[in-house]
């Protein structure tokens, strides 16, 4: 495994990437809405974490929640995106398309993939819905991406633990395989005992705002009715527990 062991912390917020960083984080995720399973982030965020942080900035871009076939014109917008991520100082882009029947589209993925060039590229979680994750892998491969973000098709680490094994061996390192769900329990046999360089880690916690508090009754979401006197933002003791914890273990390898 080596001594270079990497901390990717997910991010949907400026706060958020300080926070990550601040814990001794080693890479970023950044994000919008979290919630739907993280979209684009703006373009203000996007130049003050650059402004702010050292560490390596990779930019979500995704559209919209709800899947991750998109018609010809968000298309066009993922690409404006990519490109003014990039013109921002973002390190790599992270994006996902899919054809309707869930395979790997390609073509699409080809524009976004130009535009990002001589920057890192990575594939998010849209691979753990595809239909053959291997031969979704060589397409990835072919396509020039640098590493694909995946809890082996399973909403956990352990779940999903066999395939993800499985696609490091497949791989033989023409891609990397980010690895998401890494908790405390799990950290060790992640960081000791399987072929993984890097984790991906989410960890929250929720902040007060009481700026709504004077007009309690009026809301702004949607039919789930999120709480409007709070919000989430990373969880600093647990990332750097978490980062404390890895760097311990592979310092005593």
């Amino acid at each position: 495994m080596g001594k270079n062991f990497i901390v990717e912390v997910c991010c949907g917020s400026i706060d958020d990437a300080i926070e990550a960083q601040r814990a001794g984080a080693d890479r970023i995720e950044l994000n919008s809405s979290l919630f739907l399973g993280g979209l684009t982030p703006s373009l203000g965020t996007i130049m003050e974490t650059k402004k702010t942080l050292t560490i390596p900035v990779m930019v979500m871009i995704r559209p919209r929640s709800g899947g991750f076939c998109y018609t010809e014109n968000e298309i066009k917008v993922m690409e404006y995106d990519t490109k003014a991520a990039l013109d921002c100082g973002a390190e790599g882009i992270v994006f996902g398309i899919l054809k309707d029947d869930g395979r790997i589209d390609e073509k699409n993925c080809e524009k976004i993939m130009k535009i990002i060039g001589d920057k890192e590229a990575v594939f998010h979680r849209a691979f753990d819905v595809v239909k053959e994750p291997f031969q979704a892998l060589d397409k990835l491969v072919a396509l020039g991406i640098n590493r694909v973000l995946t809890k082996g098709q399973q909403n956990t680490f352990e779940e999903g633990e066999e395939l993800l094994k499985e696609l490091v061996s497949y791989a033989k390192g023409r891609i990397e395989i980010l690895p998401g769900g890494c908790r405390p329990y799990n950290v060790k046999r992640i960081v000791r005992e399987l072929s993984f360089n890097q984790v991906h880690v989410a960890a929250f916690i929720s902040k007060k705002d009481n700026s709504g508090a004077s007009r309690p009754n009026i809301y702004f979401g949607g039919a789930l009715r999120p709480v409007e006197d709070s919000y989430d933002i990373a969880n600093y003791e647990y990332i750097k527990n978490m980062k404390d914890t890895i760097s311990m273990l592979v310092s005593n390898e």
